[in-house]
């Protein structure tokens, strides 16, 4: 069995697998530090974020999901698993018996004694998130490596990167950089970070994002805060409005943003160049996300990429 060092440079990445490899087990550290060594892939998974449950279906482990965090909707067969609750009583994943529990950095630091009641129950608690791009593929062969998918995870990565390579070598060859703003909340006109994954995507497809420059609200938060002035000083300079649809933005139609004190001034809205895309497509580290930038290419070069 292979082995990783989740988040390590490529030389330690090595060097551990070959240790792994020696002692025929599989041995890596999760985003918090925390050093693992596991003998045999898990058979009893239950993931608290609807990424962990998406990318494992993905793989094809989904056999081995018995239960997914209560709004993982995707796939269709994820949906109909049983669902938890991070804020909800342990006791109720602890009944069911799992021999792994995948969390993120997030449900750690905001639900400390939830994670420590499922340890204390001698449940094996691993922790992953990859904050940025480059980490999505050691993410993935973490999870691989865990349910013992490596080569159909091999496989996905392929595929996922072919297609992000074949979408930035057609948008590279366009004279024009569309200047671009990306919404990710309508409360105080929240921005992306630069690191996020919708900024990666935006600089892929060879466009401009006009706040590029904005801070995370926190450390390693994708969330950036920018602010309707900001935004109205680039009006004229706008030439295309994204608009990220989920839980924390409700926009769904250009007459939403028509309602925005001066936002009728904003080029693209003017232009009517707006798009709504769901931020589980667009800012959620799964598979689905080319599927994302295939439809942010589609809006930005319709010329280049029509259907």
């Amino acid at each position: 069995m292979l082995g990783a060092s989740l988040l390590l440079p490529a030389s330690c990445a090595k060097q551990e697998q070959t240790q792994a490899q020696a002692g025929g087990a599989l041995s890596f550290s999760d985003d918090e530090g925390k050093r693992l060594t596991v003998e045999q892939p898990f058979r009893r998974i239950i993931a608290l974020y609807s990424a962990h449950t998406e990318n494992l279906f993905a793989i094809g482990a989904g056999n081995l999901v018995i239960g997914g965090h209560k709004t993982c909707t995707y796939p269709a067969q994820a949906d109909a698993l049983p669902k938890f609750d991070y804020t909800g009583d342990p006791e109720y994943i602890i009944a069911e018996g799992p021999d792994l529990v995948l969390i993120r950095p997030f449900i750690r630091r905001s639900h400390p004694a939830y994670i420590a009641e499922l340890e204390k129950a001698g449940i094996l608690v691993v922790s992953l998130y990859p904050e940025r791009m480059a980490d999505f593929d050691e993410y993935i062969r973490v999870l691989a490596l865990l349910t013992g998918k490596e080569q159909e995870a091999q496989d996905k990565l392929r595929d996922f990167h072919g297609t992000l390579q074949r979408l930035s070598s057609t948008a590279a060859g366009t004279a024009h950089k569309p200047r671009v703003f990306f919404e990710s909340t309508a409360a105080e006109n929240r921005t992306v970070s630069a690191a996020s994954l919708p900024a990666y995507a935006i600089e892929t497809l060879n466009a401009v994002n006009i706040a590029a420059n904005a801070e995370p609200v926190s450390p390693g938060s994708s969330i950036a805060p920018y602010g309707a002035e900001k935004i109205l000083c680039n009006a004229d300079s706008i030439d295309a409005y994204i608009v990220q649809q989920g839980a924390m933005n409700r926009a769904k139609t250009l007459t939403d943003l028509l309602r925005r004190p001066g936002f009728g001034a904003i080029k693209a809205i003017r232009e009517k160049r707006v798009l709504f895309i769901d931020e589980k497509l667009i800012s959620s580290p799964t598979f689905r996300y080319s599927e994302g930038v295939s439809q942010l290419a589609a809006f930005l070069y319709p010329e280049l990429f029509s259907p």
